[in-house]
């Protein structure tokens, strides 16, 4: 037998060995005479002096004293430590927010104060699980105040507003640098729409739109590849954003889906030449819709479908004009809804139905919308852009737990983006129409 074979084999053995002990440790027996004890005792389970907060300390003290051992080199008590030029120098308390509540732990000191513990840093009075817990809540929607709060009742932890605001200032790098990573060099389809959002600004509260861009590999996964807050949308602050992005690679779009934004075409136009700029077929049906009364949505729905499945344009104008004699009189802002967008609509005719149905179709995307659409109206109104680009990051990379990077790193319990129903068929449409433009 090889070393390399034997040292995996004594690994294996050793790592079966702790998981017996820990099976051991955490057995039902084991677990309910520590129940039954604090409950002869008058302990509570959790809270402040509770059963799990003395567990946590037990084992937060413990592992001090494993960290102390390994920094001298040597167990407490063993003879090996004399005359080695250090040693241990008692212990001092240290109150830390856990997810127990608060927990007094004795840390250990050496003589030479060269001690740093890695478990419950110098410095830090919060473990590293009530910070995501803090992010998570905000990113739920919670304010600073809010998250003050339900730390107090629930866990008996006194946190300012100000420490919130802190902790969360932390992701501002983080969004920094997912703002500005890589993105890939051709995306066969880009969706750019966009959130209203209440912000401060020079003492008074404004509307901003927040728009963002989403892309669709070439393995059919959504990504999206950034967020840009602006109150006044044109044609320069969309060659801006779009020269962004093919400064961080991409330099191909095959279609560009979006909404009547002002100025985006032409900057499309302007930054990829060959890209296909389509009207969201679903936000046309939508807008045309608005002008319908409830009482004959459906009938109306029903005569509109012919003009967006039709075969080509002639099909759709005899369609549209159908829609006109039944309904243009009463509606005239449904035929001049679908007049106005004309242009921007009929390439959507010109593509396979393999390729329309992956377009059509942005049920991942309207629920991304709408999530974060709830999360803005539970937070009311932001005090800067850049707290609400903290609240737009953190709802995006918590929403149904999906990562948001693109970038192959995937955390535990995440998954890489969102597929998309249908690709392989689309794709092969792509290939057959684009494919000098897509890589292979």
């Amino acid at each position: 037998m090889r070393v390399d074979e034997q040292d995996d084999e004594r690994e294996l053995e050793g790592s079966e060995a702790a998981a017996g002990r820990l099976a051991r440790v955490l057995s039902p027996e084991a677990i309910d005479a520590l129940v039954s004890d604090a409950k002869e005792s008058g302990m509570g389970l959790d809270g402040a002096g509770g059963l799990l907060g003395q567990m946590m300390k037990a084992v937060l003290e413990r592992a001090l004293q494993v960290e102390m051992a390994d920094h001298l080199g040597y167990e407490a008590g063993d003879r090996a430590g004399r005359g080695s030029g250090n040693h241990r120098n008692g212990v001092y308390p240290k109150t830390v927010t856990t997810t127990a509540g608060p927990v007094t732990v004795d840390v250990p000191r050496d003589r030479n104060s060269a001690f740093t513990p890695v478990i419950v840093p110098k410095g830090r009075r919060r473990l590293g699980q009530v910070d995501e817990m803090i992010l998570s809540l905000y990113a739920r929607g919670m304010s600073t105040r809010d998250i003050t709060a339900h730390l107090a009742e629930v866990y008996g932890a006194t946190v300012s507003p100000g420490l919130v605001s802190k902790v969360t200032d932390v992701i501002t790098d983080e969004v920094q640098a997912w703002q500005n990573r890589p993105v890939d060099e051709t995306y066969p389809i880009l969706y750019i729409d966009a959130v209203r959002v209440r912000i401060r600004d020079g003492g008074h509260v404004v509307n901003k739109a927040a728009h963002l861009v989403i892309g669709v590999d070439v393995d059919g996964i959504k990504n999206v590849l950034g967020i840009w807050i602006e109150d006044n949308e044109g044609a320069k602050f969309w060659l801006h954003v779009l020269t962004q992005l093919k400064n961080r690679g991409l330099r191909d779009a095959l279609i560009v889906c979006c909404d009547g934004l002002k100025g985006l075409p032409e900057a499309i136009e302007a930054v990829w030449p060959q890209a296909i700029t389509q009207t969201c077929v679903v936000h046309l049906i939508r807008a045309a819709m608005r002008f319908s009364s409830s009482t004959d949505r459906k009938k109306v729905a029903a005569a509109l479908k012919p003009v967006y499945t039709a075969v080509d344009e002639t099909g759709a104008l005899e369609a549209l004009e159908a829609v006109r004699e039944e309904w243009g009189q009463k509606y005239p802002g449904l035929i001049a809804t679908f007049e106005n967008a004309w242009d921007r609509f009929i390439p959507f005719l010109d593509f396979d139905q393999d390729i329309r149905r992956v377009i059509y179709t942005t049920n991942a995307i309207e629920s991304m919308n709408r999530n974060l659409r709830k999360l803005i109206k539970t937070s009311g109104h932001f005090p800067s852009d850049t707290a609400a680009m903290k609240m737009l990051y953190l709802g995006i990379r918590n929403i149904e737990g999906r990562h948001i990077d693109g970038d192959g790193h995937v955390p535990t319990g995440r998954v890489r983006g969102t597929g998309t129903l249908g690709w392989t068929a689309a794709m092969n449409q792509f290939k057959i129409r684009f494919g000098d433009r897509l890589p292979l």
